[in-house]
């Protein structure tokens, strides 16, 4: 398996990925209007032979009264309903945590599976004092500081780009 940057020739394969591996457009569209509207942007593809199975993206988020912090938010990531459950997924979030930090980004919040992003250190973002936007379960609004002591004094809520409120 490549994992690699999306290049503009994958929007097709992605927004294909999307719409098998979840219920209805909403992501797609969502991707599309962050890559208008949006940046930086961590985009990367995982490939198996040649073809396009997986993607994840990494867009910029805020802590309203905190400019200074460099902060991003997971979402959406997908999988092709056949290649899930084979460790694609794993290696996306852990590409792209890791080209996050190489872009020196401090932390990384995720609104998603309590079971699932805990294997990747990520912990309720209430343990920071940082809550979310939207109205969901504290167990599924999560963050992962990749600089030691990043959210020591960062309380206050998440803010997604704009395209999200379309969602």
């Amino acid at each position: 398996m490549l994992i690699r940057a999306e290049q503009s020739a994958d929007q097709g394969a992605i927004e294909s990925i999307l719409l098998s591996a979840f219920d209805g457009p909403a992501e797609a569209r969502l991707v599309a209007a962050l890559r208008q509207q949006v940046g930086p942007l961590v985009s990367l593809v995982a490939e198996q032979e040649g073809v396009a199975v997986g993607h994840i993206l990494f867009s910029p988020v805020t802590l309203p009264g905190r400019p200074s912090l460099k902060l991003m938010g997971l979402a959406p990531m997908a999988v092709t309903p056949d290649r899930q459950r084979k460790g694609i997924g794993s290696a996306l979030v852990r590409a792209g945590l890791e080209c996050c930090a190489e872009l020196g980004v401090g932390a990384v919040a995720v609104l998603g599976h309590a079971g699932y992003y805990p294997r990747f250190g990520f912990v309720p973002a209430s343990q920071f004092g940082i809550g979310c936007e939207y109205p969901v379960p504290d167990e599924v609004f999560m963050a992962l500081e990749l600089q030691p002591g990043y959210l020591s004094e960062a309380a206050g809520t998440v803010r997604y780009a704009a395209p999200f409120t379309a969602l």
